[in-house]
């Protein structure tokens, strides 16, 4: 399972690393076109090699470690040694790109080609903090969000289905009295990290974090019949669970949470002039947000509308279903069928 999943992550990486590697291509063609006519070529490979090296440590698949620590520290700090990974990022991927040059003889040596001019350093410089800029972006406001924002797919509001999960830590205000703000901001951080990977993995966005709480959505369509939404909540729950020891050792307990999911129409579009943002407006929003309520009147881990769970299709095997009946729900005139759900006792 778990090679299934790096595997099907990896995958839904890809396009973003041939992205990468194109630009850091046409990068290295623009370089060769302005300051070394004759070599395009070359230059185009050690432009993509570069970008890939500072891709893969920007998404921390190299020298991890240095990466967490270089952006935990002071503004001053930071900036110094972002230009020194630069800097470095620089000579290794153009010597990796000068070496295999050398080895399929294009290059007549893997050293003098590659060596590190003020020329070279500052357009790779350049080329870099506009590549991170538009990776930090892409994190800020999330993948999908990003492409939305760059094809203007929301400029005019548009009416679809969707899915909402909107997921609860539990406990977190008693969590900051016990052991302050700082502890808890980490602990919630530490939470919503581990989220990101299955929301990823079953195809959804984050839309929003709205304090201790979680909104995941996805777009409704035949994507969802093996039930994404829910098993990627399950996945997520899952992951904590075998993460408890690790959970005890840095925070002294292990989090727990309360979910809800609904679906229907909503219109969704880009507001904002100073600050752009891509928003829901709808019904589903505030039934949704009701039934994260409902969940916590009666003590149930995960509720679903059941008119949501009849168009996911088959729920994940290990999760039992439980009719909560129908439910008069604050500001809806119709009552709602709910169900519950839980991973079955045994079930790992």
């Amino acid at each position: 399972m778990k090679s299934w999943a790096a595997l099907a992550v990896a995958r839904r990486a890809l396009p973003l690393f041939l992205a990468v590697a194109i630009f850091g291509a046409c990068a290295g063609w623009v370089f060769a076109g302005a300051f070394e006519t004759g070599r395009p070529f070359i230059n185009t490979i050690y432009g993509m090699f570069f970008s890939l090296t500072l891709f893969l440590y920007e998404r921390g698949k190299l020298l991890p470690g240095l990466r967490a620590r270089v952006r935990r520290a002071a503004t001053p700090i930071f900036f110094a040694a972002t230009l020194l990974i630069f800097g470095c990022t620089f000579v290794v991927g153009t010597t990796v790109a000068g070496t295999v040059l050398w080895a399929v003889g294009i290059a007549s040596t893997p050293i003098l080609d590659v060596a590190p001019t003020a020329q070279k350093l500052t357009y790779a410089f350049v080329t870099a903090a506009l590549l991170v800029a538009v990776l930090r972006m892409r994190d800020l406001i999330g993948p999908r969000m990003f492409m939305s924002f760059l094809l203007g797919r929301y400029h005019k509001p548009r009416r679809e289905e969707r899915v909402f999960l909107f997921l609860d830590l539990i406990g977190s205000t008693r969590f900051a009295e016990e052991r302050g703000d700082l502890e808890a901001m980490l602990y919630l951080g530490h939470a919503f990290e581990v989220l990101a990977r299955p929301v990823e993995l079953y195809r959804g966005s984050i839309d929003d974090y709205v304090g201790d709480m979680a909104l995941v959505t996805w777009r409704m369509g035949p994507n969802l019949e093996d039930a994404a939404p829910i098993r990627c909540l399950f996945t997520f729950l899952d992951q904590v669970e075998r993460d408890a020891g690790e959970w005890r050792r840095r925070f002294g307990e292990v989090p727990r949470f309360r979910a809800a999911l609904h679906c229907g129409p909503v219109m969704t579009g880009e507001i904002g002039v100073d600050r752009h943002k891509i928003t829901y407006f709808g019904d589903v929003i505030n039934t949704t947000s009701r039934l994260e309520s409902l969940a916590k009147a009666l003590d149930e881990p995960v509720v679903v509308s059941a008119e949501l769970l009849a168009r996911l299709g088959p729920v994940p095997e290990g999760v039992t279903v439980t009719n909560l009946g129908r439910h008069s729900l604050r500001g809806r005139g119709e009552a709602l069928e709910v169900v519950g759900l839980r991973r079955s006792i045994g079930e790992d």
